[in-house]
């Protein structure tokens, strides 16, 4: 596929362990035959799962897309602690896990559930006075970072596997865009008192997109498979079908009469089906938020 022309739309990636989204991102771009070429969400490189990418003028929806709700499939190693709260890092700290039972486990997940207070691991790509903080960590000087609330709608435990010193446990996670299943990990083993950090984890659905959706590379190598531009934001926002004047107002950047019924963002159509722009009721009027013409 190396060379290949230039395309519009989505691709979900089933993202490999030990490479970063970036690492995805470039392989697309050879694959398509464009650098332009986005992610709608960074995974760790020990992490796989559901990566949603944008090719060609896709870029532009990205970051228009519902991907706040995350679900996750993991496991945690309660006894152990290390350095970036997951198997990449280097352990920290260790208590024997092996008094721990399922029911206690259970009790300390209840207040890492609903809406709470996190503070990112410092191997994380948040950004301190304009450096990303795990750049600040890996030169000696891990910063403190404040907490983000974040919301976990649901952390359940799918089964428990005690091992001398150590107690793994696999979990799933539904939560907001933001949150770390790495910290969920330190934070349940620190109130455990045994420590605690993931050893896998895979991202099995983002905002509408699951596995299901998703293709490995190796099935990308062998031909893309493209959700269309104007099916994705089809798919993603309520549809306005517009005039041939109405689509060539908003390709210039004009705006359209609006009234407060407008829903909040819409995707508006030219007649012939081509995707002109997104669209958001302001001031009175129906204005564009991303042009794609």
């Amino acid at each position: 596929m190396t060379g290949a022309a230039a395309v519009d739309g989505l691709i979900i990636v089933d993202k490999p362990a030990g490479m970063t989204s970036h690492d995805v991102v470039a392989r697309l771009r050879r694959l398509a035959g464009t650098r332009r070429v986005g992610h709608g969400g960074t995974l760790d490189p020990m992490a796989t799962g559901v990566l949603v990418t944008g090719l060609g003028k896709a870029t532009r929806l990205l970051g228009h897309l519902a991907l706040t709700q995350k679900e996750y499939l993991a496991t945690i190693r309660l006894g152990q602690a290390t350095d970036t709260c997951d198997a990449e890092g280097e352990v920290i700290s260790a208590a024997p896990a092996g008094g721990l039972t399922l029911a206690g486990v259970r009790a300390a997940i209840g207040p890492l559930t609903g809406e709470i207070q996190q503070v990112p691991p410092a191997v994380s790509a948040v950004k301190v006075a304009g450096t990303r903080a795990y750049r600040l960590a890996r030169a000696g000087a891990p910063p403190d970072l404040p907490p983000r609330t974040v919301t976990v709608a649901s952390f359940g435990v799918l089964a428990a596997r005690p091992g001398g010193d150590v107690f793994d446990i696999d979990v799933a996670v539904a939560c907001s865009s933001g949150t770390y299943i790495r910290a969920l990990a330190r934070d349940l083993g620190e109130s455990l008192g045994v420590g605690g950090h993931v050893t896998a984890l895979r991202r099995t659905r983002a905002g509408p997109y699951d596995l299901g959706a998703a293709h490995t590379l190796g099935e990308l190598e062998a031909g893309l498979s493209l959700i269309p531009l104007a099916r994705a934001a089809a798919d993603a926002f309520p549809a306005r079908l517009l005039t041939g004047d109405e689509a060539t107002r908003l390709s210039h950047g004009g705006r359209l009469p609006g009234d407060d019924a407008d829903p909040g963002t819409q995707a508006a159509f030219a007649p012939d089906g081509t995707l002109i722009a997104l669209i958001e009721h302001r001031e009175g009027h129906l204005r564009p938020v991303a042009v794609f013409v």
